[in-house]
């Protein structure tokens, strides 16, 4: 059921990248502690136009978080085992990249939107976090065990990245001791991206469908396959994996 809580995710991550680069969360704090320092709330805030967005994984949610960031007049790039189709790639203004490795330079910000896999697994950990341009911000609702954990911290406390995001932690509920709930500049959330009240009724909806067509035995849509017949299926079978 992917397909119905994809642009719930995607609108969770321009909401991260925007809190991220506008220090928003620190501002707010700053109204409910009752200041009013205005120099400290805008020490770290930047405009998001003209910064370069990338995106681990175009599929279903990655594709829409880029199509939901070129208003911004940002310079998008991506990366993904399988190329984009030529059109879009014209239409978004987008930069492919053949690797994580090989995108992550050229980025301030990157959003992580692929699947836990034997390949991504600590994909982002000291070495690709230390090639990543410094005050770059690291968006990740996907899994959290894409990225180093303790790598993630220190990377924060050093100023290599500017902010951390995510939505996704491992474990899962985390404990009150996790290191991500305490470190800086860092913009968590506990795994709400998919669970708006809007995606809870296209669940609802796409059960019944699929519930219906197997009744039936009428064809499932794509767009709410992932495997068909012991092999990846569906309109986002192809971003299923990611490149180093």
């Amino acid at each position: 059921m992917t397909y119905c809580n994809s642009i719930s995710v995607a609108e969770h991550v321009v909401m991260m990248t925007l809190s991220l680069v506008r220090t928003y969360l620190p501002s707010h704090q700053v109204v409910l502690d009752g200041g009013w320092n205005i120099a400290d709330c805008v020490a770290r805030s930047y405009d998001l136009e003209g910064m370069h967005v990338g995106t681990v994984a175009a599929g279903r949610i990655g594709l829409a978080v880029l199509r939901r960031l070129a208003p911004f007049d940002v310079k998008l790039h991506y990366t993904d085992r399988y190329r984009l189709p030529a059109e879009v790639e014209r239409e978004l203004g987008l930069t492919f990249h053949a690797t994580a490795a090989d995108m992550a330079p050229h980025c301030d910000v990157v959003t992580i939107n692929a699947p836990l896999h034997p390949e991504t697994e600590g994909l982002f950990g000291d070495e690709l976090l230390a090639a990543m341009k410094r005050g770059a911000y690291l968006i990740n609702t996907a899994r959290a065990r894409i990225v180093d954990r303790d790598a993630v911290d220190r990377a924060l406390r050093s100023g290599q990245l500017a902010g951390y995001a995510g939505d996704v932690w491992y474990p899962q509920p985390a404990p009150a001791d996790h290191p991500w709930r305490t470190m800086p500049h860092h913009g968590m959330t506990p795994h709400i991206s998919g669970s708006s009240l809007s995606a809870q009724a296209r669940y609802a909806a796409g059960t019944r469908e699929i519930l219906e067509s197997w009744l039936d035995g009428t064809p499932i849509r794509d767009e709410y396959l992932i495997v068909d017949g012991g092999a990846l299926a569906g309109t986002g079978a192809h971003s299923y994996s990611v490149t180093r």
